[in-house]
């Protein structure tokens, strides 16, 4: 029994020249989850709330009241944005450590899997011929004792070579044990900055990057310019790190001992999901609150003296 710990997601299937992987279906599942979840919560709304409802209202006002208290008056604008990934995030955290997840798939021949990468890199989409294994012993036609021989000493040591083995692949992954889905939520919290910076400020936003006016001036924008595109990569590498990190320690207790000890880490990545899910909708709050309030006295006072 070897323990199986993979830092990338392993590809599942290719739909149309696009790789399905284990991580995208998990997030699949979670979206499925949270829109049955919020039909049945809120298709017959009453004045007097069913459990679900209830449920539902206590969630969604919990956290209009928390993120007010970072985002004030413009709460109304964001709130939207920062509640689903909130939520999102939360519930693929918490998803990621069901049991199942990770540990329920199937093996598959390493040499296979790298004939249909190599296959699909040059013609995606197009239908691969896996080798099979009579294939690889059947000796050519026209082949004399000796190189029979040798094939046949060849195929003796493939799995030393490494060439006969076959890899574990989990049919769910956490989604956001994968970096690709933490990079995607970080491009979306960061163009949703600017979308909300051009949309209170107007032209007046691209000052905040852009200002000839004085020399410093101008280096605190181009500051600005890279301080925003390393937002990308704190996002992304933070949530990551944290929810990726605390799958491997899980894995690592459940393997050494699988009974009793992995339940108080498991709390512990309970309440980290939550943490990281309120780190990243809070900082997300934050820095839409700076975006948006960036020369806002300014663009209000040349609006009015434009006006007047």
């Amino acid at each position: 029994m070897t323990l199986h710990i993979s830092l990338a997601a392993e590809r599942l299937w290719t739909v149309w020249g696009l790789p399905i992987s284990n991580s995208l279906l998990t997030a699949w599942v979670v979206m499925g989850l949270l829109i049955v979840l919020s039909v049945l919560a809120t298709r017959k709304l009453t004045m007097v709330p069913s459990t679900g409802q209830l449920i539902a209202e206590t969630l969604v006002g919990g956290l209009h009241d928390f993120f007010g208290a970072i985002a004030g008056k413009r709460l109304d604008q964001f709130f939207p944005l920062i509640a689903s990934l909130f939520i999102f995030i939360l519930a693929a955290n918490w998803v990621g450590l069901l049991p199942g997840v990770g540990t329920v798939g199937y093996f598959r021949s390493e040499k296979a899997e790298a004939a249909v990468e190599q296959q699909a890199a040059v013609i995606p989409g197009a239908e691969v011929a896996v080798p099979t294994e009579e294939d690889s012993h059947a000796p050519a036609a026209g082949t004399v004792a000796e190189e029979t021989t040798a094939s046949s000493a060849a195929a003796a040591t493939k799995e030393e070579d490494g060439h006969g083995k076959t890899a574990f692949v989990p049919i769910l992954r956490g989604a956001t044990a994968d970096l690709n889905m933490t990079l995607a939520l970080a491009v979306v919290a960061v163009i949703a900055m600017q979308y909300f910076g051009f949309r209170n400020l107007g032209a007046h936003y691209l000052g905040r990057f852009v200002n000839f006016k004085d020399p410093i001036l101008f280096s605190v924008g181009i500051l600005e310019l890279v301080s925003d595109i390393s937002k990308v990569v704190s996002f992304a590498f933070r949530l990551f790190g944290n929810i990726f990190a605390g799958e491997v320690l899980l894995a690592v207790i459940a393997f050494l001992m699988p009974f009793f000890l992995p339940l108080p880490f498991l709390m512990l990545e309970l309440f980290v999901g939550v943490i990281q899910a309120l780190v990243f909708s809070m900082l997300t709050t934050a820095f839409l609150n700076v975006a948006v309030s960036h020369g806002e006295e300014e663009h209000a006072a040349a609006e009015h003296h434009a006006s007047a």
